[in-house]
């Protein structure tokens, strides 16, 4: 199998990203018994820099590729490591689109080697930025060979690092929510409005993205998550560790095309920082956000007539700030316990593919043959390109399923 096919790449056009979601009362959960509380828990957290060190490098994100000059901010692979005494996890959220799975394989089996967590207790994920290294083939953009080695090691190096930087401390978790930063990007239309698809079908019945504040919207064809679930990691002492949250937000954007940047989720580390007056602590203390359920939802309220106009990286920091504040509002009411117990659970399934039936293959290939050689800006014939990988596709594929239990709160995880 080539590297096109490894990377997932045509299976998940709009939905590409490995995510968690933080679940609430899942069955099976057991709490901390009395004898458990002799136990020391642990934890250590370190965020590694994984902006890559060459340039020109691709950047994908978009319809088309992107060769990016620089970095904005830095990216980085946020580790989390907790250990009960007996079980050690590692949770890592790293500045990226999205990342195929034999990245974080290697990358989990070098953790392993480095420090006896089984890869089947390391959880990996990707942001979802849109202006991170290209390390799977998405659209026109392809992938950085170099690069993706570079990000195995350095996802193996910060784990490892986290793990070394374990100390005594406690645990909690809560639930904030902030409605006022995530909105439904796929919306029904009334009619007079033209629902034609990117490849003339005619099976649409909503338009993604469609022209904000028009009088033909109708209603979004879908809910939006507002929770922010989270997780506190403190020392003995008090002093913060981490702090893991999920936010259903796909991405904000508003970044330049010749720059790298970790987009939201990267400010978001630093303004949950500041809110816990931990800017400064030793060792250096990590904030981490992982994406959510956001398949269909963005920072574009497309109700709305008009928008405030906003300077490059300014909508990333007023998505963060309101976040971070609502996530700090919740944190400062929640229970840090000292030690709960620990689970993880890794499985494979397998899934079928959906690919292009006979009609809509020939109807891609004429497409592309009266466009000619790309790249293509037209996005019939970005699709059309996209239809004739997907028919070499396998027709199933396998992928990993994972579930983490800290004391009452599930971790589950969603590959897309």
């Amino acid at each position: 199998m080539n590297t096109r096919n490894q990377s997932f790449r045509t299976v998940a056009i709009r939905q590409c990203l490995l995510a968690f979601a933080i679940a609430w009362s899942l069955a099976g959960l057991t709490s901390a018994s009395a004898d458990d509380t002799a136990r020391t828990f642990k934890a250590g957290a370190f965020a590694i820099d994984i902006t890559p060190t060459k340039f020109p490098v691709s950047s994908n994100g978009n319809m088309s590729d992107h060769q990016v000059t620089g970095a904005h901010d830095p990216l980085h692979a946020r580790c989390l490591v907790l250990d009960d005494g007996s079980t050690k996890l590692a949770i890592v959220v790293c500045d990226s689109c999205m990342i195929p799975r034999e990245i974080f394989d290697a990358a989990r089996q070098k953790a392993e080697t480095e420090t006896g967590i089984p890869t089947s207790n390391i959880l990996c994920s990707a942001t979802h930025t849109h202006s991170a290294v290209t390390v799977a083939g998405v659209f026109q953009s392809e992938p950085e060979v170099e690069y993706r080695s570079f990000l195995a090691d350095r996802i193996a190096a910060g784990i490892a690092q986290a793990h070394s930087q374990r100390e005594p401390a406690k645990i909690g978790w809560g639930s904030a929510s902030d409605p006022t930063q995530v909105f439904n990007r796929r919306w029904f239309m009334k009619s007079g409005y033209d629902l034609a698809d990117p490849l003339d079908i005619g099976k649409d019945r909503v338009r993604m993205n469609p022209p904000r504040g028009s009088d033909l919207l109708d209603k979004p064809s879908g809910p939006i998550d507002p929770e922010i679930g989270f997780v506190s990691v403190i020392a003995r002492d008090g002093r913060p560790i981490a702090l893991l949250a999920n936010y259903s937000l796909h991405y904000v954007g508003g970044i330049p095309g010749g720059l790298l940047s970790a987009d939201y989720f990267g400010e978001f580390a630093q303004r949950i920082a500041q809110r816990l007056k931990a800017t400064n602590v030793k060792p250096a203390f990590v904030g981490i956000m992982s994406n959510g359920t956001s398949g269909n939802i963005n920072n574009v309220d497309f109700a709305a007539k008009s928008a405030p106009k906003r300077e490059p990286f300014e909508q990333i920091q007023v998505v963060a700030t309101s976040v971070a504040d609502a996530t700090f509002r919740a944190w400062q009411k929640i229970e840090h316990r000292d030690w709960v117990p620990l689970k993880s659970v890794d499985t494979e399934v397998e899934l079928g593919v959906r690919r292009p039936d006979a009609e809509e293959l020939a109807h891609a290939k004429q497409l592309l043959a009266e466009a000619g050689a790309g790249p293509y800006r037209d996005r019939r014939h970005v699709y059309a390109r996209e239809s004739v990988l997907l028919a070499d596709y396998p027709a199933t594929v396998t992928t990993r399923l994972q579930a983490i239990q800290i004391g009452d709160l599930g971790i589950v995880s969603s590959p897309c």
